[in-house]
């Protein structure tokens, strides 16, 4: 990455990143398209092969996680408070453990970045315009990877989850798809299936319009998982060659 750069503004004022040795590779998608389940398999195959690698990822700030879930389970948060406490959370691992990581040489994977955080909070209503400016202080990412998926080939794999019950579809689900991921919070079904899909569709066209403006690398993810590694493996691998 060498010198830091940003998407949007100049980054958090008083912090002042320097030179950055690592890379900052980010892998985006919908919710079920396989991500962690990559990232966990890439991670391990980096390490194996000499690179330190840190992975992070929504909502794993030690300072925010808790708030963030104490204020979900309410079901009551305007889109304001919503989109900040993620901004906030994305603030705090970009301090405490995105630059320094970069600091030290490591090769960091975000299993998704800001641009779920746009797409949540643009699928929502709010102004494009507050959340990027918002979010003005984002590193930009040596890579973005853009797990792509139809909404068809999306619904097999949704309903054949193990975690269909357990994790998609209860309200009180500690992790995985809650009453938020569902996008129950804007009436868009009857039940949380079909929230989910619609929710889904329209994520997908706010992440369609962003692989252009941001230049996403596109990774057709309907493809079987060793093909999509692949082809993970070897964006991947071009970019730590840079």
């Amino acid at each position: 990455m060498s010198k830091a750069r940003y998407i949007y503004g100049n980054g958090q004022p008083y912090l002042k990143p320097g030179e950055l040795a690592g890379k900052l590779i980010v892998v985006e998608g919908t919710d079920g398209v396989g991500r962690s389940t990559q990232i966990t398999e890439i991670k391990q195959w980096l390490e194996m092969n000499g690179h330190a690698v840190v992975t992070t990822g929504l909502s794993r700030s030690a300072l925010l996680t808790k708030t963030i879930d104490q204020a979900k389970a309410g079901h009551t948060l305007n889109i304001n408070t919503y989109c900040l406490l993620y901004v906030a959370d994305f603030a705090d691992r970009l301090e405490h453990e995105i630059i320094p990581s970069l600091r030290a040489g490591f090769v960091v994977i975000a299993d998704r970045y800001i641009y779920t955080l746009i797409a949540r909070a643009v699928v929502r209503g709010a102004d494009p315009e507050w959340i990027r400016h918002v979010l003005g202080f984002a590193l930009l990412p040596d890579a973005v990877f853009y797990l792509k998926i139809s909404l068809e080939n999306l619904i097999p794999r949704v309903i054949n989850s193990e975690r269909l019950y357990e994790h998609y579809w209860l309200e009180d689900s500690p992790e995985g798809l809650d009453y938020w991921e569902a996008g129950m919070d804007l009436r868009l079904g009857e039940d949380f299936y079909d929230s989910f899909l619609e929710y889904q569709r329209r994520k997908m066209l706010a992440f369609e319009n962003m692989s252009k403006e941001y230049s996403f690398e596109v990774i057709p993810a309907s493809r079987g998982f060793n093909q999509v590694n692949r082809l993970l493996k070897q964006g991947f691998l071009r970019i730590l060659q840079k």
